[in-house]
């Protein structure tokens, strides 16, 4: 159950901290790194190679815990849960698209989402349901049945991003959802997560090298010395208003 303090802001970080190592060869990531993301809103990172964008994201999602800081997320202070809290919290609160896909290789597209729909205990029909739904959202419907290695790395990165959505989390957090995809399926796949986040109120945390994506969110930063840096506001009229019917398919089926 999402708290009702977190209507407007679904994720709220403050002074937020991670080192790793010690002594002299302690290396400092996050340097009192402030981020709020509110309820629908997209969010981009962009960052250098090691500059913290999936650490970050790890913290967030409750995969690492900072040397100093607090997180919120969906009004809950996930760090001080214990660990067992943090799991169940993770599992149905944060939907996750990860960069090396973390597909299970002798499960079927379809059977990688159904397992991780099982773990929030949904019922068999609605998993069907919400698997048919996502798949024909990012244009794999007739790949339902394929194994991971039976599929492209662009493929593979859809069916991540297909399980994501079929959660229906409150909050998604993609790590790089675009790579490995062509510009037109990239659009797409952008088109859709902007129609979620209308249509459910899903927020999105979005770490990317991809330019193309500050064409689709609400706000964008970069990630400097351990801070995040605000670049400036986009031009509302964006080709993310576009293709609505494109967008809720994954919502309304």
């Amino acid at each position: 159950m999402i708290d009702s303090s977190a209507e407007e802001n679904r994720v709220v970080v403050r002074s937020l901290r991670r080192s790793f190592g010690e002594g002299a060869n302690v290396v400092h990531i996050l340097n009192g790194l402030a981020l709020t993301a509110q309820t629908g809103e997209l969010v981009a990172l962009y960052g250098p190679s090691g500059s913290g964008k999936t650490t970050l994201l790890n913290l967030i999602g409750a995969l690492d815990r900072p040397n100093e800081g607090s997180i919120t997320v969906c009004g809950q202070d996930i760090l001080k849960m214990s660990d067992r809290a943090r799991t169940q919290f993770r599992r149905r609160q944060i939907g996750f698209v990860f960069q090396n896909y973390t597909l299970l290789p002798t499960y079927s597209a379809a059977e990688n989402i159904d397992l991780v729909l099982r773990l929030w205990g949904i019922g068999y029909f609605e998993r069907r349901r919400r698997i048919r739904s996502a798949l024909e959202a990012v244009g794999l419907s007739a790949w339902a049945s394929h194994v991971p290695n039976e599929l492209s790395g662009g493929q593979r990165q859809r069916v991540a991003i297909a399980r994501a959505l079929a959660l229906r989390a409150p909050l998604v957090l993609a790590d790089e959802p675009t790579s490995g995809l062509d510009t037109r399926t990239a659009r797409r796949v952008m088109s859709l997560f902007r129609g979620v986040a209308q249509a459910q109120g899903t927020t999105f945390l979005i770490v990317s090298h991809d330019p193309m994506i500050t064409d689709y969110v609400d706000s964008a930063y970069d990630l400097q010395d351990g801070r995040l840096v605000r670049r400036a506001a986009n031009d509302q009229d964006s080709p993310a208003e576009q293709s609505l019917q494109l967008q809720l398919e994954v919502v309304h089926d």
